[in-house]
């Protein structure tokens, strides 16, 4: 039976435009003491527009100050995502802050050097003191820095079965332009994070914003990440001939925003939305008749052909979000949103749509993020580092605590 019992966990969000870091951090802490009154912050999670960058350590030092978070962890955004909002341009700051007693936090920094091609996993804790499950890790990185693609490898085989969400930290167009913030320190290179379990639940939700088109193939031929042939014909025919079957203006969207999806689960008797793993479609030879995407591909696996536009990215999240979680339901209680540069109001044509829509789906919750060069998140059981995705990190009590009333 589930029990009516109060939430033990807590979460707040603020949003301010103020350009001053200590009128800015002014802003953010009154409105999450508003929100939390006294209570302990275990993790705040803050993002800044590129304007902040000079006056980063000025205003996490300030929130830290007033604040005391047990752990604080953010980027620099090329925007800014809050309850509702999504600030594109100009000065702003988002501050997320949590009361999660029983969840066990552990902070995460990584750095890669070029020279010795190897990473330093700094601290990186034993994940066996997670206790049941593997932990989620929420993880910011600096583009120019860290090589994305293989700390998720590093990550899958040191600590199997962990889902990772976030994004690439923006606003900075070259190295050391960036910010990442871990506790009492900012960096300007390699990756931060929390690695968080326990007494939570986070569902992830991980929207690509695509719709297939034609029929699904299976590869016969290819090599790294070229395709020669699609059911025994040269792939590049099997892309033509779903081309003519498109209505006129599906063939004006493929010619703008052509992709291909890559099946997760090749045991699957039905594919569904969430089980491809979505890759941009690079090239074709027209002598060879072989495609080329951007992600290794190997023979035996089934694609499709895939179309972004906004109005499959507008379906695609409301979805996404609309279909019921794994077990018994769970009241959303806090978001985190990466959402792609790429989004926003250059796809959608209007502002604010992605945090428009986690609030009509989930109710006026406590939301923040940013816009990313980079968006991290589970697709079929692995991580990967995707581009145009909204992916977001949903915040819940576990059901053996709903059900019990109990804290462990």
């Amino acid at each position: 039976m589930i029990t009516t019992a109060p939430s033990t966990l807590r979460f707040a969000s603020a949003l301010t435009r103020q350009g001053d870091a200590q009128a800015a951090a002014d802003d953010l802490i009154r409105a999450i003491r508003e929100q939390l009154g006294p209570s302990r912050i275990d993790v705040a999670f803050l993002f800044i527009s590129a304007q902040h960058a000079d006056q980063a350590e000025a205003l996490s030092q300030a929130l830290r100050t007033a604040l005391g978070p047990v752990t604080l962890v953010g980027c620099t955004g090329e925007g800014i995502i809050a309850t509702g909002r999504e600030i594109e341009s100009g000065p702003a700051a988002t501050l997320w802050a949590a009361h999660l007693p029983g969840v066990l936090i552990q902070p995460l920094r990584l750095s890669f050097s070029s020279v010795h091609d190897q990473f330093s996993l700094r601290n990186w804790p034993d994940m066996d003191e997670a206790g049941d499950g593997a932990p989620v890790m929420m993880l910011f990185a600096d583009p120019f820095s860290t090589p994305m693609q293989e700390v998720l490898a590093v990550i899958e085989e040191q600590y199997p079965g962990t889902r990772t969400l976030g994004g690439l930290a923006g606003g900075g167009q070259d190295l050391g332009e960036n910010r990442l913030f871990l506790d009492d320190q900012v960096y300007t290179d390699g990756l931060v994070g929390v690695a968080l379990s326990g007494n939570i639940a986070v569902r992830s939700v991980i929207s690509q914003g695509c719709r297939p088109i034609g029929d699904r193939f299976i590869v016969t031929k290819a090599e790294h990440n070229v395709i020669q042939e699609l059911g025994g014909m040269p792939a590049l025919h099997c892309l033509q001939t779903v081309f003519e079957q498109l209505s006129s203006d599906e063939r004006a969207q493929a010619q703008r925003a052509l992709h291909i999806g890559i099946a997760m689960d090749e045991q699957r008797a039905h594919f569904t939305r969430g089980d491809f793993l979505i890759r941009n479609l690079l090239g074709a030879d027209q002598q060879t008749g072989a495609i080329v995407i951007g992600d290794v591909i190997q023979e035996g696996q089934t694609v499709q052909f895939q179309v972004r536009d906004a109005h499959s990215a507008d379906e695609d999240l409301h979805a996404l979000l609309a279909a019921p979680p794994r077990g018994v339901p769970s009241k959303p209680l806090g978001a985190l949103l990466f959402s792609c540069c790429g989004r926003g109001k250059g796809l959608f044509g209007i502002p604010h749509h992605d945090a428009s829509v986690l609030g009509e789906q989930l109710g006026a919750i406590p939301l923040a993020g940013f816009f990313a060069q980079g968006e991290v998140g589970p697709v079929g059981g692995r991580n990967f580092l995707h581009g145009y995705t909204a992916s977001i990190a949903i915040f819940s009590e576990p059901e053996r605590w709903r059900q019990t009333g109990l804290n462990r």
